[in-house]
């Protein structure tokens, strides 16, 4: 059976956003997490992430835009803050790849210090991960450090993305990681198949949920980013406790059932 992996990104964007997430996996609302291991409340916050329920994956949101980094970046972060994902496009072909490569072995190395193994998945905030350069990189460092580790590829079919809402915005992602998946099997890394949750942070998520999952790939990733509290310059605060609102209330379970999807387990 296909199943729905739902994914929540942005474990340690803030000790709210964490306590949100656990509670979330706990009540089975959601079975992957994806923790900012560069955070620096990081190493508490993950206190939260035990006895989660054994089908919880919990991954690396690798995060390499818009946050202050583990490592010296005196080329792509002189003032100490990465840059947004608009303009680590914009650099592509220009990137100081090894700075970037540094940094993602030190969050490699801090989330494998505090969690005592290597992440389940591998992902990236605002998809950097998958960025070409970078991708490369990202690759490299799982197939060496978590080889049995799955890679999310933000990209899904064609004719999945039109059925969908806010299909533009998915295009785009689809387009900025083109080549993703085969360049991951190369080295004989998983992708999930399928992948859905783009919307523009205003709109009624508990209506547009179930249209995530229309025409699900086998493997259908869709993410999510619920949380609560404020944070200074989070883009999507007032976004996050609306997710958790809705997630808390969908039967989540019966609405992938509709598409054919198992879920959580």
């Amino acid at each position: 059976m296909r199943r729905l992996i739902l994914c929540s990104d942005d474990f340690a964007f803030s000790p709210a956003v964490s306590q949100t997430i656990a509670d979330l996996a706990r009540a089975g609302k959601l079975n992957a997490i994806g923790c900012m291991a560069g955070m620096p409340n990081w190493p508490t916050d993950s206190a939260l992430l035990a006895d989660l329920p054994p089908y919880v994956e919990i991954g690396l949101h690798l995060t390499l835009t818009e946050e202050r980094p583990l490592t010296a970046m005196p080329m792509l972060a002189p003032d100490g803050i990465l840059p947004g994902i608009g303009d680590l496009r914009r650099r592509i072909g220009h990137l100081p790849l090894d700075e970037i490569a540094a940094e993602v072995t030190a969050q490699f190395d801090a989330f494998m210090t505090v969690m005592g193994r290597p992440p389940a998945f591998v992902d990236g905030h605002q998809h950097s991960h998958a960025l070409p350069g970078i991708r490369d990189i990202v690759l490299a460092e799982t197939a060496r450090r978590a080889p049995h580790a799955w890679l999310r590829n933000p990209a899904d079919r064609l004719r999945a993305m039109l059925a969908r809402p806010f299909r533009g915005k998915a295009i785009g992602s689809a387009l900025h990681a083109r080549g993703f998946a085969r360049a991951a099997a190369a080295k004989g890394l998983a992708t999930n198949d399928g992948f859905a949750g783009h919307y523009d942070f205003t709109s009624d998520y508990a209506a547009l949920f179930p249209q995530f999952l229309r025409r699900p790939g086998k493997q259908h990733l869709v993410m999510c980013h619920p949380g609560d509290g404020l944070r200074e310059n989070d883009a999507i605060g007032s976004a996050r406790p609306d997710e958790a609102k809705a997630l808390r209330a969908l039967d989540i379970t019966y609405i992938a059932a509709q598409e054919g999807l198992a879920f959580p387990a």
